[in-house]
């Protein structure tokens, strides 16, 4: 990477990091939490409260990307995070579990992971893209992880509302890293006036990227409805959880070295489609595990994998998605891959409590197994992006 790649690629994976450490710690308390709140005895209200930011998230996700295209990266980013932080400080001051849903729909609607990515992207080569997006997931899973560690300690200290004046400063903080760290965006593209999004829309490539992005989080959402519990079952206590994820996900960054050895030796495309493999398998062991007495060794073992699977996925796929983009369209290309992929959130924390309710773990895990089966027959025709036939062609 050259310097300017190298502060482009550490700016804004903290950009995320701020943001998403943030979202992290008051997940693993929230449910808990605000209950104690009027109105937190419904437990719709409760799981609406908890799941909008999702779903405005999906929805913003694409204007925000066209803006971008439009308007100029920074502006965009600028603006998602004082949105971001006016949510979270409005979530800080509420009274009842009714403030708490529009303070998370506000943390929602700042929106600006396709305009962080987008910029990535301008401000690096093709080349070392999939390192630049790895940093990014890479600061991800460290802040997943962070938060199960932390979260329960600072919970005690500043309670629920304190967690989100916590995360406001943060986005604040974010705020500061895009006007100083990031480096400059280059001469931007003016929009073109017509048929942008279907342009995107019609992309046969990008839209495999989106099937598998939606996939993914369904998939990742889904399968933690049912693993806190079989680690339970196993003997390991709720607030021992973390000794599993902490190493799982530590862990799985080693792989991501071999992922850069096989981008350079031009199979990028093999190390995508084991990946998808590798996270069907784990489901498929999961399945296994749900059927019978559940082993604490066994489910660390299956949570390695798939955040090794995991990781390499959260890194190719934007990289890939912003080379087939041509640069005018990558905000609005971003956009709707962002909105995929928060839907899939919002699609698999709701499918998965649906199916444990009505039919139990193994028929989740079942479903997981297939949707990864599905994602990689749809994914096989690909060509690794960089190829001039194949981004003309759109495959």
């Amino acid at each position: 990477m050259t310097p300017t790649e190298r502060r482009a690629s550490t700016s804004l994976a903290g950009i995320f990091a701020l943001r998403m450490l943030g979202l992290f710690l008051v997940l693993p308390v929230f449910a808990l939490e605000a209950r104690k709140y009027p109105g937190g005895e419904d437990p719709a209200l409760l799981g609406l409260a908890m799941g909008i930011y999702g779903l405005t998230q999906a929805v913003l996700q694409l204007p925000f990307g066209m803006a971008s295209d439009k308007f100029g990266r920074k502006r965009v980013i600028v603006l998602g995070l004082l949105i971001f932080a006016v949510g979270s400080f409005w979530a800080a001051a509420a009274t009842d579990l009714t403030g708490l849903l529009w303070g998370r729909s506000l943390q929602g609607a700042g929106a600006v992971s396709a305009a962080v990515t987008a910029l990535l992207a301008d401000l690096t080569r093709d080349e070392v893209r999939t390192k630049a997006m790895a940093m990014v997931g890479a600061s991800i899973g460290l802040m997943f992880a962070l938060s199960l560690v932390a979260a329960p300690a600072l919970t005690a200290l500043v309670g629920l509302s304190g967690l989100f004046v916590l995360t406001g400063l943060l986005a604040l903080v974010g705020i500061a890293v895009v006007i100083w760290g990031a480096p400059p965006a280059p001469a931007h593209m003016k929009q073109a006036a017509q048929g942008r999004l279907w342009d995107v829309l019609r992309h046969a490539g990008l839209m495999r990227l989106n099937f598998g992005v939606f996939v993914l989080h369904a998939v990742q959402l889904a399968m933690w409805v049912a693993v806190p519990a079989m680690l339970v079952q196993a003997g390991l206590p709720k607030q021992a959880h973390w000794q599993v994820y902490l190493p799982a996900v530590l862990g799985s960054f080693v792989v991501m070295g071999g992922v850069f050895a096989m981008e350079r030796r031009g199979h990028l495309k093999k190390a995508f489609l084991a990946a998808i493999g590798v996270i069907a398998l784990v489901q498929l062991g999961l399945l296994v595990e749900s059927t019978g007495a559940s082993s604490v060794l066994a489910l660390a073992g299956l949570l390695f994998a798939f955040f090794c699977g995991f990781n390499v996925l959260e890194a190719t796929q934007p990289s890939m998605a912003s080379r087939m983009a041509p640069p005018a369209l990558r905000g609005t290309a971003l956009g709707v891959y962002n909105t995929l992929q928060s839907l899939g959130f919002f699609a698999g924390a709701w499918l998965g409590g649906v199916l444990v309710k009505n039919w139990g773990s193994p028929a989740l895990f079942a479903c997981c197994c297939a949707a990864m089966g599905v994602w990689w027959l749809v994914a096989l025709p690909m060509q690794a992006p960089g190829r001039a036939s194949a981004v003309q062609a759109g495959v």
